[in-house]
């Protein structure tokens, strides 16, 4: 296996199904999903695009491997690694094992009287994966034969990237539904303060995926995660970076102080929604798109 038992263990303790022989997958329910499941609310996925939480795989076919270690992300980096090492299992082992283990996570609904039990029964065939717990998941050397075989179960597919492997991105031979690229810094110092890249030349990559982006003929979307007083700054850049790309929909989301991160920032890099909210627009000002949709539970702007 590519993690220990101890490091498997750890990661299940905190709600992750791990999958396949090799255990470099992994399955997690999400909160919308579960907020859905009981109609207290839904993910801003399907609010903006109509993907429904309650049909919604949170998974990931490469859980300990990234390039970078973003100082907002959730994840523990004790176990990181910047390059795939080791054997890999088949996509439709992968997404077997994960539809599987997301039903046995979600059993316990079951027996909860304030369950939606019509969604229940639709859960247990879910209809879009989300290809983004965690790790970036352009590592695995199978993933764009895992965007395929979700496509030939009719799912969709948001296929969430940092940007850094630029070969895999451009040579993608199924495209996902929607592709999202990461851009959270304008200029290279702070990108490597935020995002501290675990490899060289990580602000060229980014660059690179960027300018790559406008060639896809699936949807695209720039993601921007917001830290207080780390970069929420140089719209104007953000900008440029973004009409460079040229992407279909703009997200621009509130870091939230949860998981691991709490040991690398505090509350007070959590912005408010009217904070997003303005950045949001001051973003909009400078790559001709607009605000068309938001979320203020999420701390989520959409432009278009």
């Amino acid at each position: 296996m590519i993690l220990s038992k101890e490091e498997i263990e750890k990661l299940e303790y905190s709600g992750y199904r791990f999958v396949g022989e090799h255990k470099h997958s992994a399955v997690k329910i999400c909160h919308w999903t579960r907020q859905s499941l009981l109609d207290k609310g839904v993910c801003y996925k399907e609010k903006f695009y109509g993907i429904e939480s309650h049909r919604c795989l949170q998974m990931s076919p490469a859980v300990p491997f990234c390039q970078q270690k973003c100082e907002f992300c959730w994840r523990d980096f004790s176990n990181n690694q910047n390059t795939w090492t080791g054997p890999i299992d088949e996509p439709g082992t992968i997404i077997d094992e994960a539809i599987e283990g997301q039903n046995k996570l979600l059993c316990g609904f079951w027996g909860n009287d304030n369950a939606n039990k019509e969604k229940l029964e639709q859960s247990k065939i879910p209809t879009n994966a989300a290809i983004s717990l965690a790790g970036e998941p352009t590592l695995y050397p199978d993933i764009s034969d895992l965007i395929y075989e979700f496509k030939k179960r009719d799912f969709t597919t948001f296929l969430v990237s940092n940007g850094q492997y630029v070969d895999k991105l451009k040579n993608l031979e199924t495209e996902p539904y929607q592709l999202y690229l990461s851009l959270d810094a304008a200029d290279k110092k702070t990108y490597e303060d935020v995002c501290n890249p675990q490899i060289n030349d990580g602000w060229n990559n980014l660059n690179e995926s960027l300018e790559t982006l406008a060639s896809f003929d699936s949807r695209t979307c720039i993601r921007t995660t917001c830290v207080k007083d780390k970069n929420m700054k140089n719209p104007e850049e953000y900008g440029k970076l973004i009409k460079k790309a040229d992407p279909d929909f703009v997200e621009v989301k509130a870091y939230m102080c949860v998981g691991s991160s709490r040991e690398r920032l505090t509350l007070d890099n959590m912005p408010t929604f009217d904070e997003v909210h303005d950045f949001a627009s001051k973003i909009a000002e400078n790559c001709d798109k607009e605000i068309v949709n938001d979320s203020e539970i999420s701390r989520v702007v959409l432009l278009e």
